[in-house]
């Protein structure tokens, strides 16, 4: 789908890729609404949309919690009664992870908002947004990130792996009911991006304790800008899956292949980040 003249809603709007996407959105001509819970993220996004261009007008925010169901159901008439009715597209980008421990000594909340978050919340937008996107008359696009942790498994991201695991076969899903409708599915696979999200999350992490040099971290691990770049890409040409990055692309071939020895080279990273 071509973007200008298109309205699109972007959740996590207030950061990271979020906010790329917003900024990428809104170059390429198209009308977006950002979301995220945080009204100060994105009042700093809108500030930078106006300095960047002409592109305010073009832009509302809503700060809305993805995890409040009725706040979710409410959005549509709002992002709708906002742009003349009109909603052409959805990417679902908002997320978080979990504190950096393994699942035994992960405690009952942060089970609950980290799923609550990443798989209900993106379910509840996807829902609520579907029947404004199957009712347009042209090409649609709704896009829901899952991560490279979402096809295989992280150590001490367990369950963020399994919400993301889940946004990814929810996705697919759906994009097989879809087929032969108006609206193009996608699902987005990032993997290192040099983003706040473990800040966001209200998680601490030392990469310093992981045993890969800082040289092979930097040529790894894409900006926000350039990650966002690809995934627009990709959402034009009306990809199923887009992956996001030299590091998923690598992963997804060795999980592919070899998923014992995918897994053991995750595994040996990440036991320096977990707790004993």
């Amino acid at each position: 789908m071509q973007f200008r003249d298109k309205v699109v809603v972007v959740t996590g709007g207030g950061n990271g890729m979020g906010r790329e996407l917003v900024l990428g959105l809104l170059a390429k001509g198209a009308r977006v609404a950002a979301v995220d819970i945080n009204e100060g993220a994105l009042a700093e996004t809108a500030a930078l949309a106006k300095t960047a261009s002409e592109a305010q007008p073009r832009l509302a925010t809503f700060t809305k919690n993805i995890t409040d169901a009725d706040a979710v159901r409410a959005l549509p008439s709002e992002v709708q009664a906002r742009f003349d009715g009109v909603v052409d597209g959805l990417i679902n980008c908002a997320g978080i992870i979990q504190p950096f421990v393994r699942l035994k000594d992960l405690d009952d909340a942060a089970i609950e908002r980290v799923i609550n978050v990443n798989f209900f919340g993106t379910l509840r937008m996807t829902r609520a947004f579907l029947p404004h996107l199957l009712a347009r008359p042209s090409s649609t696009t709704l896009a829901n990130f899952s991560s490279m942790g979402g096809f295989r498994p992280v150590p001490g991201q367990t369950m963020y792996g399994a919400s993301k695991a889940a946004v990814k076969l929810m996705t697919e899903g759906l994009s097989a009911e879809l087929e032969g409708t108006n609206v193009k599915v996608s699902v987005i696979f990032p993997g290192g991006v040099a983003t706040n999200i473990t800040g966001n999350s209200g998680v601490t992490m030392d990469m310093s304790r992981i045993k890969v040099s800082a040289k092979t971290q930097e040529r790894m691990t894409l900006t926000p800008k350039r990650a966002a770049e690809l995934i627009l890409h990709g959402l034009e040409r009306e990809r199923v899956r887009i992956i996001v990055g030299k590091d998923a692309r690598m992963m997804d071939l060795l999980y592919r292949l070899n998923p014992e020895r995918a897994t053991r080279f995750i595994a040996k990273q990440m036991r320096f980040l977990l707790a004993s």
